[in-house]
């Protein structure tokens, strides 16, 4: 049986695992099948009534203040989900009452994105997989939330076990649910970004009854591999990377799993591995049962600029010269959408290696050229002059004009070098880990994409250093004083393409801020993380904005037919499924967290619910009310290193408040980070403590006393707002 790509969000209805096969994998996963299409064939809700949604009901996992962007997956009449701490829940999908909640032991405070589904076989009842932050591969009972004591060690697997032994305080967590193809489940890490040396990245096949490793894969060849002299001499050694983080696809048809790898380590100087480095930021086909590699696509040489392939690459059929091609659809951070064919990784529109700037810092090497596709052109904002200025206020014009002009800036892939350099689209992107949707009536994919530039600049580390440069700077976000993009709108786009053509179909400006519609700058966009579902009811739904807005829109016109306030902001993908009363539910999550490190909106850090949408009950029972019941604060701006890289010193000395950690601050963090990411972002302790891993993942230097002294000084004197 050929189960044709339609996913993402939703299984239409319950299945009874009577009807399951393992053999077949046929079974609901994260986003309805394994294509990671995204599609539902729900038409309930359509662009007739769509304006009349309600909120029906809505969850509180009661763990604030950590990122939450977990989709939930139905099945046999039941929502599964990972909450922000790694916890597993079961919900009923009409009330949403917890049914059962497995207890993570050990929380940490990466993301996690949710969980897989295995429907068992005789022997073996249904069980639930997910990955956690510490590196555990963990296997569940479906029906109770039990752990599988057959599965590993007592229902988990150590992923860190021979690979991270040398590194044992190295970032080293399972972001993405697992995939499953048969009897194998598949899982891939998320690794360090800073330094080059580490565990490695590689994507693992286990038994999915005994947790026995039956494959593994190398992200980075060995010596007598194809590909490892792309590393040049000795780069691939203790290579830590390149991650395997976002979310596989599966052709059940084919019996391939398509994974895409991310960057390698380090993000910004790759002097070490002098090459373009396979199979670091590329689409790579493997043999599912096997991980013998079948074929990859590398779409950035050398990555200097953080632009790792994290979404799911989307398996969809394409039309065209009158034949239907197996194709796969892959966005990343620079917008570009590559369309290629799903057997061979051929592009089917075409794609041109352009020459891109180089940089000039001793050493390191540039690839000369980079691959762009010839359809679709690229989706967001790649380059910059000084028309094209923010002129929101004289004075964020003034600010982001002086800015610019002390930046170099030459266009496309334009690398850090020894003056500070502005990468449009930064490290946000362009598209992210959401990736797309499709819709295979139309043929239509939806990209929603960010235009947000990153600054940074190269500089040399002290004398005894690993790497002989290190990045200043490289996540600062190119915004004005009051935490808007530099540049001119749209900020964030929704787009469709057509599969069939790789034409653009419609583009519309996805998001909009309140209070500059009251200004009158309407239809701006939003910085956008997540994506989005469509649906046989013709619609897109799509959170994904830094607004806290969820809303649908015509997948025919793009036009905006519905929208709603959030608790927080949706950093996820939503989901939609039919309850056993016949009503077609739409699920999102909404935990905000200021992923993109610009608003300092205090419901964004302590929001803690999933919420269900649905059309008023025709039977009349109760349905909550569309607004939260506790409305979120105003939103407000804060600007995150919005000045050049040598003046930031100075500034924090004047913001920061005087105290015991005040030194370590300055020498630990402001380097990287404005000083109005302290005094405009307020956390709990957790939040401190979390903000401060993630920094350590991303390169911060000192000793385990100096980051202890910077979550004491920043828990006291910036804790949340009352």
């Amino acid at each position: 049986m050929r189960i044709i790509p339609v996913i993402v969000v939703a299984a239409a209805s319950a299945l009874a695992f009577s009807q399951i096969t393992p053999e077949a994998g046929d079974w609901p996963v994260y986003g309805h099948d394994p294509a990671g299409t995204r599609h539902s064939p729900l038409a309930q809700i359509n662009p007739t009534n769509v304006s009349h949604l309600q909120r029906a009901w809505t969850y509180h996992t009661g763990e604030k203040g950590r990122s939450f962007e977990a989709t939930p997956i139905f099945v046999d009449n039941v929502l599964y989900l990972s909450t922000q701490n790694q916890n597993i829940v079961a919900l009923d999908p009409e009330t949403g009452k917890e049914i059962w909640k497995y207890t993570n032991p050990k929380p940490t405070g990466s993301e996690s994105r949710g969980v897989a589904y295995w429907p068992g076989d005789k022997q073996n009842p249904p069980r639930i997989l997910f990955g956690t932050g510490d590196g555990r591969l963990l296997e569940l009972d479906a029906k109770t939330g039990a752990p599988v004591a057959t599965f590993g060690t007592d229902g988990a697997i150590d992923l860190r076990a021979g690979v991270a032994d040398k590194y044992p305080n190295a970032h080293f967590s399972i972001s993405s649910p697992p995939v499953i193809y048969r009897n194998v489940v598949i899982v891939g890490p998320s690794t360090q970004e800073a330094g080059s040396v580490g565990p490695v990245g590689d994507p693992r096949g286990f038994d999915v009854r005994t947790g026995k490793l039956l494959w593994s894969f190398h992200t980075v060849p060995r010596p007598g591999e194809p590909g490892n002299e792309t590393w040049g001499k000795n780069g691939w050694k203790d290579r830590a990377g390149p991650s395997q983080w976002g979310l596989d696809t599966v052709d059940t048809e084919r019996g391939l799993v398509f994974l895409p790898v991310g960057n390698a380590a380090d993000s910004y100087y790759g002097g070490d591995r002098q090459g373009p480095d396979l199979y670091a930021n590329s689409v790579v086909a493997l043999d599912a049962l096997t991980g013998k590699l079948r074929w990859y696509y590398q779409m950035v040489h050398h990555d200097l600029w953080d632009y790792d392939m994290n979404a799911p690459p989307a398996l969809i059929d394409v039309k065209h010269n009158g034949e239907v091609i197996p194709a796969l659809a892959e966005t990343n951070k620079m917008g570009l959408l590559f369309i290629l064919d799903r057997s061979t990784g051929k592009p089917i529109y075409g794609v041109e290696e352009r020459p891109v700037p180089r940089g000039d810092i001793p050493g390191e090497w540039y690839s000369p050229t980079e691959p762009f596709p010839l359809k679709p052109p690229p989706l967001s904002r790649m380059t910059m002059t000084m028309d094209d200025v923010s002129k929101r206020t004289p004075q964020a014009e003034k600010f982001c004009g002086e800015w610019f002009s002390r930046l170099r800036s030459q266009g496309a892939y334009t690398p850090f070098g020894s003056t500070a350099s502005l990468s449009m689209p930064g490290t946000m992107g362009g598209g992210n880990w959401g990736g797309v949707s499709f819709d295979p009536e139309l043929g239509y994919i939806f990209v929603n994409t960010s235009s947000l530039g990153t600054v940074g600049q190269m500089a040399p580390t002290a004398a005894g250093s690993a790497l002989p440069y290190h990045n200043l700077g490289g996540y600062t976000r190119f915004i004005d004083q009051e935490g808007y993009p530099c540049q001119q709108p749209p900020w964030g786009e929704l787009i469709a393409v057509n599969a069939n053509s790789g034409d653009i179909v419609w583009r519309k400006p996805l998001g909009s801020y309140d209070e500059l519609e009251a200004q009158g700058m309407k239809n701006t966009g939003a910085s956008n993380i997540g994506g989005s579902i469509v649906t046989a009811g013709g619609l897109v739904f799509i959170a994904a904005t830094t607004d806290s807005k969820f809303r649908a829109f015509d997948s025919r016109t793009g036009a905006e037919l519905w929208v709603t306030k959030l608790d927080s902001s949706g950093t996820t993908v939503p989901m939609t499924y039919l309850g056993r009363n016949g009503r077609q539910y739409v699920v999102v999550a909404a935990g905000g967290t200021n992923r993109f490190r610009m608003i300092a909106n205090t419901a964004d850090k302590n929001a803690d619910t999933v919420i269900a949408f649905a059309l008023p009950n025709p039977q009349g029972s109760r349905v909550e009310e569309q607004n939260p019941s506790s409305p979120p604060a105003n939103v407000s701006r804060l600007s995150t290193g919005a000045s050049s890289v040598t003046a930031a010193d100075a500034a924090a000395a004047a913001v920061l408040p005087e105290g015991e950690g005040k030194a370590v601050v300055l020498s630990v963090c402001t380097k990287c980070h404005g000083p109005a990411n302290f005094s405009t972002l307020r956390m709990s302790r957790t939040g401190w403590e979390d903000e401060v891993e993630d920094m350590k993942d991303r390169g911060a230097i000192g000793t385990n006393d100096d980051f202890k002294k910077v979550i004491d000084y920043l828990t006291k004197n910036f804790p949340p707002k009352q």
